[in-house]
């Protein structure tokens, strides 16, 4: 699997370098507000692409969460991977959202599926099965399966999914991230509880969203 860098993810070079090109270029021209509007969106990419570190909790027995943001629900429902009704966190990022996606647990990646989709609003519920995304199985430490699935939403249009099946990944590794505005659903296997609830902030790789009963 491919490493990011530490500070910027990688997807986020090709943004940064022609913005900041473009910028020089036009001020060497002296067009000065098409080589300020340049600067400013070098800036604003800069910001987003983000990656900052996270200090992982050691403790057994629970996860973190896959993405940072908001959670817009805690509700059963139909897990795409294997068709089971699971409680599914649902967390929805902002363009202001650090928009790397963390393993909420360590264990082996068994299977992505890609699912191609509309692009509605990430927030919305039909977004879920609607909307393009990526579905990612992974089987932890104890041999039991977790559902991580990256929704594209109304402004992002690119799901970045790092990992392979039979990659290895630690608790609040990076594995991907969602350009522009997305959502990421958890879904809890049985035995483990939601540790947060409808409305609260939570951190990538930081923030417990989940623990065994």
């Amino acid at each position: 699997m491919h490493k990011p860098n530490i500070g910027i993810a990688p997807e986020g070079w090709p943004f940064i370098g022609l913005t900041a090109l473009a910028s020089e270029v036009c001020a060497f021209a002296d067009f000065e507000i098409p080589a300020v509007i340049f600067l400013a969106a070098c800036a604003f990419s800069l910001y987003f692409f983000r990656d900052p570190e996270r200090v992982v909790p050691r403790e057994p027995g629970l996860a973190v969460s896959p993405a940072d943001g908001r959670v817009l629900h805690i509700v059963e429902r139909r897990d795409p991977a294997d068709g089971e009704n699971r409680l599914c966190v649902g967390i929805f990022m902002n363009v202001f959202n650090v928009h790397v996606n963390r393993a909420p647990v360590a264990g082996v990646v068994e299977e992505i599926r890609y699912r191609p989709g509309k692009f509605l609003n990430a927030s919305l519920d039909k977004a879920s099965v609607d909307n393009e995304r990526c579905v990612c199985k992974l089987r932890d430490t104890d041999g039991i399966f977790w559902t991580i699935v990256q929704i594209a939403g109304l402004v992002a249009r690119r799901i970045v999914c790092r990992a392979e099946a039979g990659d290895t990944l630690g608790r609040g590794e990076r594995f991907g991230m969602i350009r522009f505005g997305s959502r990421v659903d958890l879904y809890l296997p049985r035995g483990y509880a939601p540790a947060v609830k409808p409305g609260e902030r939570v951190v990538a790789g930081q923030t417990v969203i989940a623990r065994r009963n």
